[in-house]
């Protein structure tokens, strides 16, 4: 559900007389209220503009795997509940894999990713992905020195095989300041219906921000291609970031910028 009602917002927004009146009692402040508005409204439209889209990709079948990465806290979920909040959910997925079974452990490591890959006419939402031996895997020693190396290599031939065979591969990394990563853990842990967010791994992001950025320093330059590149979205603003992966998503299915990319956003291909 939408954090505001736009057609309520839309009211108040042309009758001065009661913006007047919340302003005098100190119920809203106009510019923060304002500010939810130009939210919303923008919101309202690209959600549209997706579902548009989603018509379009059920119709002719085509094929479109999301990745969303980042830092803990980045807002990856909540970006992920807006995007999918008005589609058709029979032809949209979240996958969030939880870690491998004893059995998937001595698998091919792409093994049981491929089982979730997008069929004709779907949308699929990696929370989180492959790209966890990347960097969570290597971070605490989940995987060894020989397992990263070898995934790092084989990881842009898989994805090329995948573009090729027509599936559109769109990888986003949403990205924060070390500052608001620590404000946004500590809100989840003082707010008693946030702390179910806080995981094991969660706590440590802090201690390990160091080793964690050196590990995403290689994720750009090594599996950042042009058939699959890397968008890192770099605001600690959680609003616009989300406004910009919806930018980035249309452009990608659509294949051209209809929208214009935002000044925080950065191409790794």
């Amino acid at each position: 559900m939408a954090e505001y009602d736009l057609n309520e917002l839309q009211k108040i927004r042309e009758n001065k007389e009661v913006l007047e009146y919340l302003e005098e009692h100190g119920i809203i402040e106009i510019k923060k209220f304002n500010d939810i508005y130009d939210y919303e409204k923008e919101l309202y439209d690209l959600q549209v503009k997706l579902l548009k889209l989603q018509y379009e990709i059920i119709e002719k079948g085509k094929r479109v795997l999301i990745i969303f990465e980042g830092r803990d806290a980045a807002g990856k979920g909540g970006t992920i509940g807006r995007i999918t909040e008005h589609l058709n959910p029979k032809k949209v997925r979240v996958v969030a894999l939880p870690k491998p079974t004893e059995e998937e452990s001595g698998q091919w490591y792409f093994q049981r990713y491929i089982k979730h890959l997008p069929n004709a006419g779907e949308i699929v939402i990696f929370d989180r992905s492959w790209y966890n031996r990347a960097v969570v895997e290597p971070v605490f020693g989940f995987c060894s020195k020989e397992q990263h190396e070898l995934f790092m290599n084989q990881v842009p031939e898989f994805e090329k095989q995948l573009v090729d065979d027509g599936i559109i591969l769109i990888k986003l990394f949403l990205s924060i300041s070390k500052e608001e990563q620590a404000e946004r853990l500590k809100e989840r842990k003082d707010d008693i219906l946030k702390r179910w967010k806080i995981g094991t791994l969660d706590q440590q992001a802090q201690e390990k921000w160091d080793v964690y950025s050196g590990y995403i320093e290689d994720l750009f330059k090594q599996t950042g291609t042009k058939k699959a590149p890397w968008l890192e979205i770099s605001k600690d603003n959680k609003k616009k970031a989300r406004l910009a992966s919806f930018k980035l998503i249309i452009n990608a299915i659509v294949g051209n910028e209809q929208e214009k990319p935002d000044t925080f956003i950065t191409k790794y291909d």
